[in-house]
This record gives C-alpha cells, structure tokens and sequence, in this order.
C-alpha cells in the first residue's frame, strides 16, 4: 500500500464520509469503556477522518483531543467541525509525526486495515502513551463484514482485518492486553502500557 493513494483515496470519499456513517452509540460506547476514555482523559485519535470520534470522547469529560489523519480533507472537515479548544487536529502521518504529548488514550476506531504493518503501527502508537496508558483497536462491525466492505473500492488501500488473537499477539509484544474481542458485532484489542 502506498500511503499517498491511501491519502488521496480518503480526500475523495471526505465530502460524503458523514452522510454514508453507520454508528451504533452502544458499541461505540462500550468500546470507549474498554479503551479507559474518561474524565481528564488526554486521547490520541488515530486516522480520525472526519472527527465522528471527538463528541464522544468530550462527552465523557476528555481534557483534551488529538485528532491524526494522513488525509487532508478528512483533517479539514474534521477540525471545522469543532469548535473546542480541548480538540487540535494534525493533517500528517500519525507514525512519522513527534511526540509532543503523552496520552491516556490511543484510539484507532474502523481505520486498522489502512495501516500496512500493524507491528510498526502498535509499536509506534504504544511510544504515545502515558505509563498505564491504552491503545485500543476497534471497529464497529465484525471483521467478516469489515473485509467485505474493503473487498470493492476500498480493496487498494486495505490490508484487510487480522484475527483478533493474531493482533493481540502483536500488542503483548508491547503492552499489557485487557480485552480481545472478535464476534458478529464488533471487533476490539485493547491494551495498557507497562
């Protein structure tokens, strides 16, 4: 995969990403649960297209919200969105930019497959975190349906969903894993930084 096709494949599905959304309140929040979102929270959201993630996250007292997406547009659509001096967006490549600030919580809610080594990406994301800090992997459908969806226009800039187990092995490596997660409805690894 070549990060700049996965950028502009994102800029040209950025103006109707909201209108095509399906978002279940329910998982989203039993995700957050599992990610360790909360009150004074600091959360990294990685690939946050259009910031669909930032009312939740401000809902549940967040102090502050880092918003990463290597897409242009999804960045712009999501930063005029809010108007909350908790929320910066960042336009960049969230495994090349500095650490600036370390957080409670990493995120990355339905973007997984888009990252062409999750070895790298879990590596990189666990040097963002706070000691005891979370990284949590999460979608909102079940992987079968998630590799259905990226199997037609999206089959270019999509690796495809690993089992469950297989990336909670790849979490060990780096963290402390608290949830594994793989059924009909939704997906989920999370892990604690040592």
């Amino acid at each position: 995969m070549n990060k700049k096709e996965i950028a502009a494949f994102f800029d040209r599905m950025a103006p109707e990403w909201d209108a095509n959304m399906i978002k279940s309140d329910e998982k989203i929040n039993f995700i957050l649960d599992a990610a360790g979102v909360k009150e004074n929270s600091v959360v990294l959201d990685v690939a946050c297209g259009t910031g669909v993630m930032f009312p939740y996250y401000l809902a549940r007292g967040a102090e502050r919200v880092i918003g990463v997406d290597i897409s242009a547009q999804m960045a712009r659509i999501a930063a005029s969105k809010m108007h909350d001096q908790r929320v910066e967006v960042i336009c960049g490549d969230v495994e090349e930019i500095p650490v600036e600030r370390l957080c409670d919580c990493c995120v990355v809610y339905n973007a997984f497959p888009h990252f062409e080594s999750p070895e790298r990406l879990v590596e990189r994301l666990s040097h963002w975190l706070k000691s005891g800090g979370r990284l949590t992997v999460a979608h909102g459908m079940s992987r079968e349906k998630i590799d259905a969806h990226h199997h037609g226009s999206a089959s270019k800039v999509s690796m495809g969903l690993m089992p469950a187990e297989q990336l909670a092995g790849i979490f060990g490596r780096h963290l402390d894993v608290t949830a594994v997660i793989s059924n009909e409805d939704m997906y989920q690894v999370a892990g604690k930084r040592r």
